[in-house]
């Protein structure tokens, strides 16, 4: 399921659990909500790895061509 569903679906099972007072639904709801939060910030650190990743492999190269073009220039 996607974290979006599991958002949408804790708030229905959480307001469920308020409402019949069945309070294992209601942290069941709250779980599933969490586990939404964790998958988002799992999600965002991940692009953020992809990124720094790119950034590094762009300053490798471009060290390696001005370390090239020193040695070219004698």
């Amino acid at each position: 399921m996607g974290k979006h569903f599991d958002d949408a679906a804790g708030k229905g099972k959480e307001a469920f659990g308020k409402v019949t007072g069945d309070r294992s639904a209601e942290a069941e709801g709250k779980a599933d909500q969490a586990k939404a939060g964790a998958k988002d910030a799992a999600d965002k650190a991940k692009g953020k790895a992809e990124e720094l990743k790119d950034k590094a492999e762009n300053a490798f190269e471009s060290a390696s061509d001005k370390i090239k073009d020193v040695f070219k220039r004698d």
